[in-house]
C-alpha cells in the first residue's frame, strides 16, 4: 500500500496524481472518509505540512474546536491539530502552498493561523472543490498560465533562507517581510515545516530512519526525532507504523 492510497481501521485516505503544471502550487488533491457509523466520533491528529487546506465535507460531520460547515479552509499550524469526524464523514481536499492560496485571492494566512474559516462555494478556492468528478480539471484550469510570487516560487527548492534570497534576487529583509505578511511564519521556521513534511511523506519508505534523516537534511536521527516529537507529537517510528498521509489516529502516543 503506497502513500497515495492508505487506510487504518477508522479512516481511508487517498491522493490523486498531479500533473507537472501544478508542481510548486498544489501539494495534493485528496479524499478522506470515515469507516464507522453516523453516530460514532473518530479522533485524528493532523500534522503540520506547511499548506493551506481547502476542504469540502461531502457528507457527515466534523469538529475542530466547534462544529464545522460543509466548506472551509484550514490555516497553517506548527503543532498537531486534533479534530473529530463522524464515522460516515467524507471529504474532498485541496492542499495548497501558501503562495498558491494567495494567488486565488485568499485571506492572508496569518489571519487564520492555527484555525479554520468558512468558505463560500462561489469563492475562487471554494468552487474548486465542489465537484469531485472535475476537481483535477478545475484546479488545473484555475492555475493555467499562473506565475507564482518570485519569493514563493523559490521556497520548495531551498534548504536555507539564504537560498531563497539568492534565487529570488530579493533582499533578506524583503524575504522576511513577505513571509511575515503572506505566511505568518519566519522563513527559517517555514523551511523547518517543509523539511518535516517531506520526512512525514517518506517515513513509511523501506529504508532506515537514520538514512531518511540524512537524506532529509537533518543533522542526525536524533535531530529528526526531536522535530517529529515537536511537530507530530510522536516518534518517527510511531509515525512510520501509524501515519496515513499527514494524519495520525487520535490515540497515537
Amino acid at each position: 500500500m503506497n502513500r497515495r492510497d492508505m487506510e487504518y481501521g477508522t479512516m481511508r485516505y487517498a491522493e490523486q496524481p498531479l500533473p507537472d503544471a501544478l508542481t510548486g502550487l498544489v501539494a495534493a488533491i485528496w479524499t478522506m472518509a470515515g469507516d464507522g457509523e453516523p453516530g460514532e466520533w473518530i479522533d485524528h491528529d493532523a500534522t503540520p505540512d506547511g499548506c493551506i487546506e481547502v476542504i469540502h465535507r461531502l457528507h457527515g460531520r466534523s469538529i475542530w474546536g466547534e462544529e464545522q460547515p460543509a466548506l472551509f479552509v484550514t490555516g497553517l499550524s506548527q503543532v498537531p491539530v486534533r479534530f473529530r469526524i463522524s464515522g460516515d464523514a467524507g471529504f474532498l481536499g485541496l492542499r495548497l502552498w501558501p503562495w498558491a492560496w494567495e494567488m486565488l485571492g485568499g485571506t492572508p494566512c496569518p489571519d487564520f493561523a492555527d484555525g479554520w474559516s468558512a468558505l463560500n462555494a462561489d469563492s475562487k478556492a471554494g468552487a474548486l472543490v465542489m465537484n469531485p468528478d472535475s476537481v483535477l480539471a478545475d484546479v488545473t484550469a484555475a492555475f493555467a498560465g499562473a506565475v507564482p510570487h518570485p519569493i514563493g516560487s523559490r521556497v520548495l527548492s531551498a534548504t536555507r533562507v539564504e537560498d531563497i534570497v539568492r534565487a529570488s534576487g530579493c533582499s533578506h529583509r524583503t524575504v522576511q517581510r513577505w513571509f511575515e505578511r503572506s505566511v505568518g511564519i519566519t522563513p527559517r521556521g517555514y523551511l523547518r515545516l517543509i523539511r518535516f513534511h517531506r520526512a512525514m511523506v517518506e517515513v513509511a519508505a523501506p529504508t532506515t530512519l537514520a538514512d531518511q534523516a540524512a537524506k532529509g537534511g537533518f543533522a542526525d536521527q536524533a535531530h529528526m526525532a526531536r522535530d517529529f516529537r515537536r511537530l507530530a507529537g510522536v516518534a518517527p517510528r510511531t509515525a512510520r507504523n501509524r501515519a496515513v498521509g499527514p494524519f495520525l489516529p487520535g490515540d497515537s502516543t
